[in-house]
């Protein structure tokens, strides 16, 4: 896919993560679309993007929410012309462990609340966008091409038996969507980052991020740049669809 004017939809794109995919995709000519809760975050990504140029354009809505989506994606097309491809970046961590005891005497569980959170944006967001985009894509004739974050935590993950079995979903969910949606000409991606140094990771206690860092074999954290290359990567190689690349300096081997 050539990048230049194409209509590329990045959930939680306004920080973090999906402002750096949606400042490194505007670089090469795309037209970020950008979906997120913090409708302030979304107005200053733009604002970045429009400094390039680019006339990128915010969308406040909740991804795990099915008519928020479907009116969303609407909007998308009748401003902006269409859907070319979409990054599901939007997700939440509700940490905790599954089960804590001591001495035989369950103290505490996971809540019902915490896993149901975690599911309902990191994946069955993921689903409703997912969903929503190829739809405007079959009914426009177009090529496309859907990536899905993942994470390397989808291979478990101590504290995030939430976070760890959504991720894995989203692995799942881009393979299948991989076979399935072939013969209408879209293509399928995922991308399981490591460490990140977003805004959230950096603000870590210094003694944190440097055991953390220790690690990880390349000893530093990846760049968000780094993950937004991966995704560009995806988006122009045609013949890529249905795998998963991992971002992570080796951390996971």
């Amino acid at each position: 896919m050539d990048l230049k004017d194409k209509v590329i939809v990045i959930t939680g794109g306004g920080q973090g993560l999906g402002r750096a995919m949606a400042l490194y995709l505007a670089e090469k000519g795309a037209t970020p679309a950008l979906i997120d809760m913090n409708p302030q975050a979304l107005d200053e990504t733009v604002g970045l993007c429009l400094e390039m140029g680019i006339e990128a354009r915010a969308y406040v809505a909740n991804v795990a929410d099915e008519a928020d989506v479907e009116n969303v994606f609407n909007k998308i097309v009748e401003e902006m012309g269409g859907v070319d491809g979409l990054v599901n970046n939007a997700g939440i961590t509700r940490d905790a462990m599954f089960i804590k005891a001591k001495d035989g005497e369950v103290t505490k569980r996971m809540s019902l609340q915490s896993w149901q959170q975690v599911m309902d944006v990191n994946l069955t967001g993921v689903f409703l966008c997912g969903r929503e985009a190829a739809t405007k894509m079959i009914e426009a004739g177009k090529l496309g091409c859907i990536i899905n974050i993942s994470s390397i935590s989808r291979a478990g993950n101590i504290g995030q038996t939430n976070y760890s079995a959504a991720k894995a979903g989203v692995v799942a969910l881009t393979t299948t969507w991989a076979k399935e949606l072939a013969r209408f000409g879209i293509r399928t991606g995922a991308i399981a980052p490591g460490f990140i140094g977003t805004e959230m990771v950096m603000s870590m206690k210094p003694e944190a991020l440097e055991m953390m860092t220790k690690g990880i074999p390349l000893q530093r954290v990846g760049k968000p740049e780094e993950i937004a290359s991966a995704v560009a990567f995806i988006l122009e190689n045609d013949y890529v669809s249905g795998r998963v690349i991992e971002v992570d300096g080796a951390l996971r081997l």
